[in-house]
């Protein structure tokens, strides 16, 4: 009987999968329908997709060094009933930037170190299909760009068919640019820069190529020196190529309950990870398919699940504090002006932007405000979530992205106005437990008024909706989710319980901010007042609340603001 497999948490490696019984969501049916695209193509992803798993698939499938090993590695994956002609035909050369580091003056220098490592490791591997004599004049060439040229040559002559695979090819571009600037950048991406000259040379020189990164300013930059790349990145065709459908992931799960290894209820646990890790789609025509799971997200809960016998602590997986580190750097987001900032409030205000989705843009223009919207899209801060004409919807994909918005707002209250985040939780716990709510919406409402940053900003009541949700994001028993639609109206926030973790949570909230202009108020305050009521009463009594609440007592609270402070809050 064969072993369990196991989890492949943190796995990029496909040969190590298989021959260590790991589980692998098979995307092997994606190989001829790339091999009838393009020859040269280019493949963006936010981070923690599975792409360095995809490359290191493609690279066992297509390498001549591996071909007798097609069985073993493929042979109950859909490819292994359904092989292409190509299988086995290449020799394939591999390279990974995100392994070049260094200083600015000496990347030139790493670049060709790592590059002639790299080659010389291709040789070793196809060395039985070279002469001796090709060997030694090869091994001579120290440059790794010598040794490029010389490969080019014998290959050519040879007929040897030739397969370059790139790993975050803009890597360390984009660190270049966020940590030395457009000058430095522009540098090595444009002229003779050492980056776009070796790009020049893989043009030539390769039967095949396929490139994998997270942003397509690299792409852009060197369009003069790579200009014959086919960009698939949001071709529906691959929509789900990388990160896990749903049935994926029921499948999966399916797999170890009949292994004895997780109990428990599958639906009720897809719903759990659903708000968390799910809802991406990279194609504007796949707004009606399944949408995608982040996938590392699923397997740390997997794996917690599994070990545990219960859902993680923590749904937003430690581990990727660093990638939002790294992310928040690379979209310079404590460099951003006024427009950008605002673009920002927008789409943790309202969930969603209407913009137009650039397939690729220079880094001269990533501080523009009609550019930022799709830089936050492929770092998979945004997605597609609806279309316009020729506009596009991109919203915010779950609860695991919206606390990053969440938290870069509540960063920047924290730097002018310093508020216990402890304190707050203990409020929380009281509102969720014993529903004691007013401590808590009075202290953020103090917190408001004192805000000296608030009071450069313009009133109104999306500038309190965004404070508040911003602060209430802290709440781990609630998934708050601002503009819900109910009843036909669109309620300012719902507090959803999170009953799934916290099973112990009595209470939900839904909460109406009105605000009014100091000089204002007295006229107009009691009519507001009365709207207010009878909107909240309105999006009380819709059917999706009750599903919504869970059974839990549902509190319809309206406050009022003059300018910055509150001046009414009660229960209706």
């Amino acid at each position: 009987m064969e072993a369990v497999k196991e989890i492949p948490y943190g796995m990029a490696d496909f040969t190590s999968v298989r021959e260590q019984n790991r589980y692998y969501v098979d995307k092997t049916m994606y190989i001829p329908l790339l091999e009838s695209q393009a020859n040269y193509l280019i493949l963006i992803r936010p981070r923690r997709f599975g792409k360095s798993l995809l490359l290191s698939m493609l690279r066992a499938y297509y390498d001549l060094s591996q071909k007798e090993r097609f069985q073993q590695l493929f042979g109950d994956l859909w490819i292994g009933q359904n092989p292409t002609s190509l299988q086995g035909t290449y020799q394939i050369l591999y390279l990974d930037f995100s392994k070049i580091g260094g200083s600015i003056d000496e990347l030139p220098e790493k670049f060709d170190a790592y590059s002639a490592v790299q080659l010389d490791d291709f040789l070793n591997r196809y060395r039985e299909y070279y002469t001796d004599e090709f060997i030694s004049r090869f091994n001579a060439a120290k440059k790794g760009l010598d040794k490029l040229h010389i490969l080019d040559a014998e290959a050519r002559r040879l007929g040897y068919p030739l397969y370059l695979i790139i790993d975050e090819y803009d890597n360390f571009t984009n660190v270049i640019l966020n940590e030395h600037g457009n000058e430095i950048y522009h540098a090595i991406t444009h002229a003779s820069g050492f980056y776009r000259d070796a790009f020049k040379n893989y043009k030539g020189m390769f039967d095949r190529i396929f490139m994998i990164g997270v942003s397509p300013v690299t792409l852009d930059d060197l369009t003069s020196g790579f200009n014959i790349g086919w960009n698939i990145s949001t071709n529906p065709l691959f929509n789900q190529m990388l990160g896990f459908s749903e049935e994926d992931v029921r499948q999966m799960f399916r797999y170890y309950e009949e292994a004895g290894h997780l109990q428990g209820d599958i639906e009720e646990m897809i719903q759990e990870m659903k708000p968390w890790y799910d809802n991406y789609c990279f194609a504007r025509q796949s707004l009606n398919d399944s949408k995608m799971f982040n996938c590392d997200m699923v397997l740390y809960y997997l794996r917690n699940r599994i070990q545990l016998g219960q859902s993680p602590e923590q749904m937003i997986d430690p581990n990727t504090r660093t990638d939002y580190n790294k992310m928040k750097r690379l979209i310079q987001l404590d460099r951003l002006d006024g427009d950008r900032k605002g673009v920002i409030r927008q789409i943790a205000e309202e969930g969603k932007i209407l913009t137009n989705l650039f397939n690729s843009f220079s880094a001269d223009q990533i501080t523009k405000q009609e550019i930022f919207p799709s830089l936050l899209f492929y770092y998979g801060m945004l997605t597609i979530i609806g279309t316009r004409g020729n506009l596009t919807v991109l919203g915010i994909p779950n609860t695991n992205v919206r606390k990053q918005y969440y938290e870069y707002i509540l960063e920047e209250y924290q730097k002018q106005h310093y508020i216990n985040l402890t304190e707050v939780e203990i409020l929380f716990s009281d509102m969720a437990f014993d529903g004691q709510w007013e401590p808590a919406l009075t202290f953020i409402a103090n917190a408001y008024k004192n805000n000296s940053s608030v009071r450069s900003s313009i009133e109104g009541e999306r500038n309190i909706q965004g404070f508040f949700t911003a602060y209430l994001s802290v709440n781990a028993y609630y998934l708050t989710t601002p503009e819900v639609e109910l009843n036909h109206g669109f309620c300012d926030m719902f507090l959803m319980p999170d009953l799934q973790r916290y099973k112990e949570v009595a209470h939900s909230y839904i909460l109406e901010l009105k605000y009014l202009p100091q000089e204002k108020f007295e006229a107009q305050a009691e009519n507001q007042w009365k709207e207010a009521i009878s909107q909240i009463h309105n999006y009380a009594e819709s059917p999706k609340v009750r599903l919504l609440c869970q059974g839990t007592q549902l509190h319809c609270i309206i406050m009022q603001f003059r300018g910055w402070e509150l001046v009414r809050m009660e229960e209706v």
